[in-house]
């Protein structure tokens, strides 16, 4: 089925244009490199100097070190490792994800995560000899993660990006795992997780071709909910409003066009499936995952081989790079807006049962222009209405606007107009 005539009516903001457009030259060069490794696999080599997973991330970490010195420095590049062990890897394995870190000016401490994994896979996942060239899973997610760091260094952010390039996850979401306890370990105030994996196909398996718009997944109640907090969220009726649902309404928000478009995926993930965002979601952080419109299932997770005239494997000729810049420019968009926003509200609040109006509090937040308060009917999904007010705001009366009817949501603003995600409002205790 194509979303396109559903994701015109969401799409509200054009692209920002204070970066250059994602590159299709620089981004095929990437896909090129890294399917030249031969294999990716977890398991491959890490020594080699040209094949397997070490000669892969060697090459990131270098690459990302020019980058860093084009800009003059702003990119700290880093390795962080741990040694896992699981059903697809029973001797253990030293898993290393590779990151560039651009620390921001004004915000450092909050923290943005632009991610793809490095590693690939046949259709045995402990074959890690076999060519596995992993083209568009994920050596596209990984393409994006680098053109975005080349260009997004070109500017001064307020909140911190770190560009991560994560190993592990076919067997296991290792790469994500040991990245979110990296963000806990040190304290990263993570304000979303956008987590790239296949985004450079257009072909689809039954034979459609969709390049109007990319999907992205999120989670509505949050799997790190206690009991009680989840008991709240059903009475309150924010089962549709949780840090990652807003995140995907954020990347709707400014990464559609008239001619792309964002359709959120109410659902964590794609059934019997999981990505690298999920151990950011068991840790409490804000992630979303960007996922091609259509998959072409004989191109994933396949040995490199045609059967009656059926080719099957990962290569980089079935890839859309011009699809995948537009995937790109949606992932850059976002960062930006959060990276220039401040903080989301750290509370939001309504009063006005058995009233005919409703007033809406929030807490103050450190730096903020201003405050977006946003409303909408309570059958609708996307917010409809809003009302700014001055930063020294931190409560807005509605008249007429019925408590029951309707939900409330609140988004700090910056001086620049790059908006927070939005805090939903529940109803005050």
């Amino acid at each position: 089925m194509n979303l396109r005539p559903l994701l015109l009516a969401a799409a509200a903001l054009p692209l920002t244009a204070a970066a250059p457009a994602p590159s299709t030259t620089e981004l095929h060069k990437t896909v090129e490199k890294l399917v030249s490794f031969g294999t990716r696999h977890t398991l491959s080599s890490a020594t080699d100097a040209k094949r397997g997973i070490g000669a892969a991330r060697n090459w990131a970490a270098g690459r990302f070190a020019e980058i860093a010195k084009d800009c003059g420095g702003c990119l700290t590049v880093e390795r962080v490792a741990d040694r896992f062990t699981g059903p697809r890897a029973p001797a253990g394995v030293v898993v290393e994800d590779v990151l560039a870190i651009q620390r921001g000016t004004t915000d450092p401490d909050r923290v943005i995560i632009i991610q793809g994994h490095i590693d690939s896979r046949v259709t045995d996942v402990m074959d890690a000899t076999s060519d596995a060239p992993g083209a568009n899973d994920d050596g596209s997610g990984s393409a994006l993660v680098i053109e975005a760091a080349r260009l997004l260094s070109k500017e001064k952010l307020g909140a911190t990006i770190v560009y991560a390039l994560l190993s592990g996850e076919e067997q296991g979401l290792w790469g994500g795992k040991l990245l979110a306890d990296t963000a806990r370990k040190r304290g990263w105030r993570v304000a979303g997780v956008l987590n790239n994996d296949i985004v450079g196909n257009t072909h689809g398996q039954g034979g459609d071709h969709i390049d109007s718009y990319v999907r992205v997944f999120s989670e509505g109640i949050r799997f790190a909910e206690d009991h009680d907090a989840a008991l709240k969220r059903r009475g309150i009726g924010g089962e549709d409003d949780g840090p990652s649902r807003a995140l995907a309404k954020l990347a709707q928000r400014v990464g559609g066009s008239k001619d792309f478009g964002v359709v959120a995926i109410r659902r964590p993930d794609r059934f019997s499936r999981g990505g690298d965002h999920l151990p950011f979601l068991e840790a409490g952080f804000p992630a979303i995952r960007f996922t091609e419109a259509t998959e072409n299932y004989d191109r994933e997770h396949q040995d490199l081989r045609t059967e009656d005239g059926r080719k099957y494997g990962d290569t980089i000729d079935a890839m859309d790079f011009p699809y995948l810049a537009k995937v790109t420019a949606v992932n850059i968009a976002a960062a930006r807006e959060l990276a220039n926003a401040p903080a989301a509200p750290g509370s939001a609040s309504i009063t006005g049962a058995v009233t005919a109006d409703t007033t809406v509090a929030w807490a103050a937040v450190p730096g903020a222009a201003g405050y977006r308060v946003r409303w909408r009917r309570a059958d609708r999904q996307d917010w409809t209405e809003m009302k700014d007010v001055g930063a020294g705001e931190t409560s807005l009366f509605l008249k007429n606007v019925n408590i029951d009817d309707n939900f409330f949501g609140v988004a700090a603003v910056a001086k620049n107009g790059a908006e927070s995600l939005v805090t939903f409002a529940g109803a005050q205790k």
